[in-house]
């Protein structure tokens, strides 16, 4: 968490951006999750805690969202932690169908194949996030052994 903490606040510092108390918040509550949280459960928590509004929450996933903090998994309408913010790169998850595990990667094979198929076809890309659902290892061994 500290070292996420850092980052986040590397690149909002780079970009002239504050890492706000509550921004820093819900970049918290996303990573302590360790697996895609909602918005609502976001805010649940921040209202436990005494504070927060729906379009508060939205406006701070959109920030942390616009600089690479976080991600969000469209499938799913939730978030998670991004690993490596400081390089801009697109989202592409194996998301367990189980415990909701995720796996971020930033492979330049599959951009680049995708690339390359939307420039044969004349399709301009506006946004790529490649969700890929399976069972993850620990929740396939547990398959295995019952």
């Amino acid at each position: 968490m500290a070292t996420a903490i850092a980052k986040a606040e590397q690149v909002c510092e780079s970009r002239n951006q504050r890492f706000t108390k509550l921004r820093k918040r819900i970049f918290e509550l996303v990573w302590q999750q360790h697996k895609p949280i909602r918005a609502y459960d976001i805010l649940d928590q921040l209202q436990q805690d005494g504070r927060a509004a729906p379009p508060t929450v939205y406006r701070a996933l959109d920030f942390l969202m616009d600089l690479g903090l976080i991600h969000r998994i469209e499938s799913m309408n939730a978030f998670v932690g991004c690993n490596n913010p400081q390089q801009k790169h697109e989202g592409q998850f194996f998301i367990c169908n189980d415990c909701g595990a995720f796996v971020e990667l930033d492979s330049t094979s599959i951009n680049s194949a995708i690339s390359i198929s939307a420039e044969h076809s004349g399709f301009e890309i506006q946004q790529r996030t490649i969700e890929i659902t399976g069972i993850c290892p620990e929740c396939k061994g547990k398959k295995k052994s019952q």
